[in-house]
């Protein structure tokens, strides 16, 4: 079982690796033809929290592979913090996606659709089922949700600061990953960025206490000894 894990992994962070590299490509070209700034595209494209995401995902993959080819019985205690990070982010990137902005209309042509869905849907779902069944995985306290808070808020402190100062020069307008968080085109300016911003952060919340419930409630198949209640 180890083994077979292992090797999805590995196929699920190639995967990734290949939409994220499709679409960076793609959108760059798309960028360089318009005569817009390649390294300011660069710089949006991994200012979103999905690549992020993303990101973190194929770390996570790839080192839970390599655990799974080389060691028996229950993961270390960091990889399982970092693997119900992780989780967390692309589930909550899922909900998001497909609840706020999947219908929202896109640049025609500017986005790979078969890369979208990897992205939003495949990863997230994929990651959940294998917090769910891959074994290794140990119990976690409930303090573990400050890590899980800390980069979300972080990237929404980043984002709001850079956006007035990132000036898209083909429109010369603010550049924000997200349009809910963009106080420009938002109904109420900072008062809907400042609503979403919160609705996340709580479905952030509640999906890493259910993520972390899950590791208290139901022990992978090689955790170690129940940890106290926190």
């Amino acid at each position: 079982m180890r083994i077979g894990f292992g090797i999805v992994r590995v196929v699920m962070a190639v995967l990734t690796i290949v939409a994220i590299v499709a679409q960076f490509v793609h959108s760059a070209n798309f960028t360089r033809a318009d005569g817009g700034d390649v390294g300011f595209f660069a710089v949006n494209f991994f200012s979103f929290f999905t690549i992020e995401s993303n990101v973190g995902y194929v770390v996570v993959l790839l080192i839970g592979a390599w655990f799974m080819f080389t060691r028996s019985g229950a993961d270390p205690e960091w990889f399982s913090i970092l693997r119900a990070v992780i989780t967390t982010y692309m589930v909550t990137t899922g909900i998001v996606y497909n609840l706020l902005l999947r219908n929202i209309p896109l640049p025609q042509g500017r986005t790979l659709e078969w890369s979208n869905e990897i992205l939003h849907v495949v990863g997230p779902i994929y990651l959940l089922l294998d917090w769910l069944f891959a074994p290794g995985r140990t119990q976690l306290r409930t303090n573990v949700l400050w890590w899980i808070a800390s980069f979300p808020i972080v990237w929404a402190l980043y984002t709001l600061i850079r956006g007035p100062l990132a000036i898209d020069k083909l429109t010369g307008r603010p550049w924000y990953p997200y349009p809910f968080m963009n106080p420009a085109t938002s109904a109420n300016g900072y008062l809907s960025v400042s609503f979403y911003v919160l609705l996340i952060a709580a479905v952030i919340l509640c999906v890493g206490f259910v993520i972390l419930w899950i590791s208290r409630r139901w022990p992978g198949r090689s955790a170690v000894a129940a940890v106290e209640t926190a």
